[in-house]
């Protein structure tokens, strides 16, 4: 009896370590894919910033196939920011999202959502614009500045 009791023991000692460690290992995959999702919608965000950009030079200099193709791409990217700020990534590695964002989820995704139909509008008309500077303030970097002085951290 008493070899049935300390075999016992050994496996039940056993078994918690491999249920430690498997527990210890899902918290790092689990801060792993916070720390992912952070990184892609600043990068998603920046990406936005620099093709913006590009938008606005192609614009200015009459490129306007190009410049439509960056605007359907920046379009597409605001639809899928919607889907980065799960409840879990409000804090951590560098992010420079305010609790608004989360405190008032449907408004922060009917901006992005605004931002991705507006930039739409913006690729059907831009050609047709006298002046393409104001039309690129109003349906472009408005948003931008809308979302970063409701939403985000100053830098």
């Amino acid at each position: 009896m008493h070899i049935l009791i300390k075999h016992t023991i050994v496996t039940l000692s056993k078994s918690l370590i491999i249920i430690f460690f498997i527990f210890v290992s899902f918290n790092a995959n689990a801060a792993q894919s916070v720390e992912e999702i952070i990184k892609a919608r600043k990068a998603l965000f920046s990406k936005n910033y620099n093709t913006a950009k590009k938008v606005q030079a192609l614009s200015s200099g009459g490129n306007f196939d190009d410049a439509r193709k960056l605007m359907t791409e920046m379009s597409e990217n605001y639809k899928k920011l919607q889907g980065m700020f799960p409840e879990n990534t409000k804090k951590g590695f560098k992010t420079e999202s305010l609790s608004t964002i989360w405190e008032e989820k449907d408004n922060f995704n009917s901006l992005m959502d605004k931002s991705s139909k507006d930039m739409i509008e913006l690729a059907s008309i831009i050609q047709n614009s006298d002046d393409v500077k104001p039309i690129l303030g109003k349906l472009m970097w408005g948003n931008c500045k809308a979302c970063h002085s409701k939403y985000r951290a100053e830098h």
